[in-house]
């Protein structure tokens, strides 16, 4: 059973023109019961059109949604998503084969399960196949220990049991990917509206380094390279107060990952309850050492640019501004938008009827504002 309305068309080459327009396009489609005909999919890419991940995202999505997808193949750049019913509870397995991103699909798939028309409705489990750790997407870290804290924080995600809950159960590096991650997903009524407007100090920053298949000096040395570049991190801070940092390195045991790899996620907590993340990709040829500064130095930048929220964050935030119950409002850093979120920001407003304000303010912060649309899942009229 599908819907009977016109499609809403969606144009692919929009602004950032790649992935996001696509897992977005069609995570507001299955939630709002609005078929979605979406063209010129990664117009902005070489090659454009769909990949083996897209793919996987897409067929996932439409898995949950109960819904019609035609024109899902490697290479396409048309497809059309026409969504029924929410399959939920439910438990649902992605496999990207090769080494594409988890946490893309992570994307795609977890607004469509964090809401259910009956209340007590139990928990749904995602179990998502790929690459862990990716260097053209954010690694599975960042949505453990940044993503998901600021949606617990600040749009009333449960703590613990009813809430989302993440296990990275084996590490996937490039290029053979082959790793897995188990999610579960305890659905809500409504989201609530994130109001993060002050970033005061920074309180503390955690990381883990992360690796398989390598000498543990390759750990212990991204850690040293991330402590050094961090060293004044203190001046960041108005009254120049010490900032804890804890900064972990793993192992992987080799019946925990597939293939050699290693990489680095760092986090920030700040005062007024805003995160900001770094991280990086180790590689053949590139001093752990290195890797440990490129993450440090992210996240210096982040915090230099003196928002609340990344620009990674920024991005991923828009799709619940947008559904939740009321006005949020969230700084973000100088120096204007990403193009990521000016994206999501550009989808959200073609498939709901809510309007984002973007305001930058005289210091060079970004504010941006949205009166969400108080979205509670509802079956809607079908037609066969």
């Amino acid at each position: 059973m599908h819907l009977a309305m016109a499609n809403v068309l969606i144009d692919g080459s929009i602004l950032e023109g790649g992935g996001q327009i696509l897992r977005n396009s069609t995570s507001l489609s299955a939630l709002l019961q609005k078929p979605v005909s979406i063209t010129k999919i990664r117009n902005a890419r070489r090659p454009p059109g769909l990949k083996n991940q897209h793919r996987t995202g897409l067929e996932l999505a439409a898995e949950i949604a109960s819904a019609r997808l035609t024109g899902a193949a490697n290479g396409s750049q048309a497809i059309d998503f026409v969504p029924g019913r929410l399959a939920l509870p439910g438990s649902f397995t992605a496999d990207c084969v090769t080494a594409g991103s988890i946490t893309l699909l992570l994307q795609i798939a977890l607004p469509l399960l964090m809401f259910a028309p009956m209340k007590d409705t139990p928990p749904s489990t995602l179990t998502l196949r790929g690459g862990t750790n990716a260097t053209m997407a954010p690694q599975i870290d960042y949505s453990q220990h940044v993503f998901l804290p600021f949606l617990r924080r600040h749009f009333g995600v449960p703590q613990g049991p009813g809430g989302i809950d993440l296990e990275i159960k084996r590490r996937g590096y490039h290029p053979k990917g082959g790793g897995e991650v188990r999610v579960n997903v305890t659905p809500l009524k409504r989201l609530q509206a994130a109001r993060v407007l002050e970033r005061g100090r920074v309180l503390h920053v955690g990381g883990i380094a992360h690796f398989a298949g390598l000498p543990m000096r390759v750990g212990q040395e991204m850690v040293i390279g991330a402590r050094r570049a961090l060293e004044g991190l203190k001046y960041l801070n108005p009254d120049d107060k010490e900032v804890g940092v804890d900064i972990q390195f793993k192992r992987e045991e080799n019946e925990n990952s597939k293939g050699a790899g290693s990489g680095i996620v760092l986090w920030a907590e700040l005062e007024g309850g805003g995160m900001i993340g770094g991280s990086a990709v180790g590689s053949k040829g590139i001093d752990p050492h290195t890797v440990g500064e490129e993450a440090a130095k992210e996240l210096l930048r982040g915090l230099q640019a003196d928002g609340c929220v990344d620009e990674w964050l920024q991005d991923q935030i828009i799709i619940f501004m947008a559904l939740a119950d009321g006005k949020s409002e969230i700084r973000c850093g100088k120096g204007g938008l990403a193009l990521h979120t000016q994206t999501a920001i550009w989808v959200a407003e073609q498939l709901t009827d809510t309007r984002f304000e973007v305001e930058e303010e005289p210091a060079g912060h970004t504010v941006i504002r949205c009166q969400g649309i108080g979205y509670t899942y509802e079956v809607a009229d079908v037609a066969p």
